[in-house]
């Protein structure tokens, strides 16, 4: 039997009272393709599974099947820590599913200690191209033929790229200290000819998410020249350690 994986989380999260060492359906919950949603225990930790068909199921790993997964990491998400898998993560069987946590269980332990009553927050920062900003982030386009002119082109882009990130990580130090994170990690890119998108994830306190939205208001006041929007709690997607990164979304 082959399983597809959604997420690990601690066993104890998902037991409701029950010993046993055997998947059990998680009630209320459709996974990818309508398959039910089970809790496979392995050591400490559980997996949340759904049984999958490689000749059946080839191909029907589309756009809704995404969306699929993501429900059923946020659902696992209300009972507890999670640490997301990739879309797409199958286990051909049941040995390679238990040897998956087995080769990772240190790792997996120290995360979800570490992420253990943590939650993400999203908050996307449009800055429309005023003042300082304005050479920022207008673009640079390099021209069809090589030579001189392209590698000044080349060089005058490099430089407005490094503007664009030194711009951004001052408006994401403002940011920081508005809302007070615990970590962040940021992004920035050109989204149009006279604006550019920052994308700032938050690793906060799950106690802390009413008083995190509270300060939208207040951030949304002092960040001239931008656009806010704030979404979450969502699971920690952005803070999983780099050793795990192979394995997450």
């Amino acid at each position: 039997m082959s399983w597809y994986a959604y997420c690990l989380t601690e066993l104890k999260a998902q037991q409701n009272g029950t010993r046993t060492r055997r998947p059990f359906l998680m009630e209320g919950i459709q996974g990818v393709n309508g398959s039910p949603v089970m809790s496979y225990p392995s050591g400490e930790f559980a997996v949340i599974v759904s049984e999958y068909d490689r000749g059946r199921d080839a191909g029907k790993l589309d756009e809704k099947a995404v969306l699929d997964h993501a429900h059923v990491v946020s659902v696992s998400f209300r009972h507890g820590t999670v640490l997301p898998f990739r879309f797409g993560t199958i286990f051909d069987s049941d040995e390679a599913l238990c040897q998956a946590v087995r080769a990772n269980r240190r790792a997996f332990g120290q995360s979800v200690a570490r992420l253990r009553g943590k939650a993400e927050m999203h908050l996307k920062v449009l800055v429309k191209g005023a003042g300082s900003l304005q050479g920022a982030v207008e673009d640079v386009r390099l021209p069809d033929t090589v030579g001189g002119e392209y590698l000044i082109k080349l060089r005058e882009k490099a430089s407005r790229d490094r503007e664009r990130q030194t711009k951004a990580r001052a408006l994401s130090v403002q940011v920081h200290k508005l809302f007070n994170p615990l970590e962040e990690e940021v992004s920035c890119k050109r989204v149009s000819s006279d604006g550019m998108l920052i994308d700032i994830a938050h690793l906060i306190d799950s106690k802390s998410v009413e008083k995190y939205q509270n300060r939208y208001t207040s951030a949304a006041k002092q960040l001239k020249n931008c656009e806010l929007l704030i979404s979450g709690p969502w699971p920690p997607y952005h803070f999983l350690p780099g050793k795990l990164r192979t394995v997450a979304a």
